[in-house]
């Protein structure tokens, strides 16, 4: 079972093998010829091999999603969404008195990102989550060189560190005045990715971000 969380309160959770959102479905289409290859070296097999390869169509790049998230997030400065409301109870019906009434979050990404933030840390997280999931072994340099080819430069990875059978690391985000960033735990199927708050102004430390 896959994890890809998003942050905790009144938003969805994106954790445990979420369906794609049509956005990122439209970038997964392209990736769909990339897995897999054919085991065999008959005559008839390689040539479904070879028809296989030239049909290949590359991942989304990093330059490709951010032009989509130009095209489809909010624009930079954009306030956060409000989280959901309860539906009031029907007209001459009680609410039930083990009702959980959900607490608005005072802190943390839901609150402190911007909607555009928060709109393409799901687009951030959800190919990096993707690309780690399989990944054997997670050492700090298999994830530093899966981070390098999703076109993550070094200056934007923090604090790559391994933990057992797990490799912890951070992404600086920020862009146009924006806090966003990521947290990750490698670990095979138990990988998580999820948005965290940077500093608004300096540079990013993993102390001073918020979860």
């Amino acid at each position: 079972m896959r994890r890809i969380p998003a942050s905790t309160g009144l938003f969805a959770r994106s954790s445990r093998r979420p369906g794609l959102t049509l956005a990122i479905t439209a970038f997964a289409v392209l990736a769909l010829g990339a897995c897999g290859t054919v085991k065999t070296t008959t005559g008839e097999e390689q040539a479904v091999r070879a028809e296989a390869v030239e049909s290949r169509r590359p991942a989304p790049t990093l330059a490709e999603i951010q032009e989509y998230i130009e095209q489809s997030c909010p624009p930079p400065g954009a306030p956060p969404v409000a989280p959901p409301t309860p539906a009031p109870a029907p007209p001459g019906a009680e609410p039930r008195a083990d009702a959980v009434v959900p607490v608005a979050p005072t802190a943390g990404p839901e609150v402190e990102l911007n909607a555009r933030d928060w709109c393409a840390g799901g687009h951030h997280e959800q190919r990096i989550a993707e690309a780690l999931l399989d990944l054997a072994d997670p050492t700090p340099t298999k994830v530093r060189t899966i981070l390098h080819d999703l076109g993550y430069a070094d200056e934007r990875i923090h604090d790559l560190k391994q933990s057992g059978a797990t490799t912890r690391f951070f992404l600086d985000l920020r862009e146009k005045g924006g806090r966003l960033c990521l947290a990750g735990s490698a670990a095979g199927e138990e990988t998580i990715v999820d948005k965290c708050v940077a500093p608004a102004t300096g540079p990013f430390t993993p102390g001073d971000r918020n979860r």
